[in-house]
């Protein structure tokens, strides 16, 4: 439910753009984001660092794409995003010493280091060669094919790698108890041996 969430800015971008142009859609993502930061904010007190990343670029690129009246800022923003993204994965273990994937999972997850070194490399490459499609597709290709393969291709590139991602932990991991599951099965007494 919480990635179908995530992923209402940018169906609402390619709804609106197929009704009323990019200008529109632009705005559209804009507004959505930060409703969607704010509610974030709201509900759990705080933004996570990567929805503010995504609401300051769809900000930045999309302000600039309205302001000069260019389609090709916001047609970037998803590959300066990606390729911000895969910085990040590949200088972790230099900056903190420990993949980014494992801080973000660890709670949740047990793998061997080596494994999440994998991940991590995956995760970064995958970013590089889908902020690198992105590129491809809007300077090669008119607008509407940027924006379809930015809700199907871009959306559709996530989903199967992630699904991957999930057999390779289901494979070489475990996954760890949810304190929160055991805290409530603690307090709650057996039922009578009959």
């Amino acid at each position: 439910m919480k990635f179908l969430l995530e992923m209402l800015p940018v169906v609402l971008f390619f709804l609106v753009y197929k009704w009323d142009g990019i200008y529109s859609a632009t705005l559209t993502i804009m507004v959505a984001l930060a409703l969607q930061v704010a509610h974030h904010r709201w509900r759990y007190g705080k933004v996570e660092p990567l929805q503010g990343a995504v609401l300051a670029l769809a900000l930045i690129f999309g302000g600039a794409t309205l302001t000069f009246q260019d389609p090709q800022f916001i047609q970037w923003k998803p590959t300066i995003l990606q390729w911000v993204l895969a910085a990040a994965f590949a200088l972790s273990p230099l900056v903190t010493g420990e993949p980014l994937i494992e801080r973000m999972l660890r709670a949740r997850i047990h793998l061997p280091k080596k494994r999440w070194r994998s991940l991590n490399i995956a995760w970064t490459l995958f970013f590089l060669f889908s902020g690198g499609a992105n590129l491809f597709v809007a300077t090669h290709y008119d607008e509407n094919t940027w924006v379809n393969f930015k809700m199907f291709g871009l959306l559709g590139l996530t989903i199967m790698f992630v699904m991957a991602q999930a057999l390779y932990i289901a494979r070489f991991g475990e996954e760890l108890p949810d304190p929160a599951k055991e805290e409530n099965t603690a307090t709650t007494p057996d039922p009578p041996s009959s």
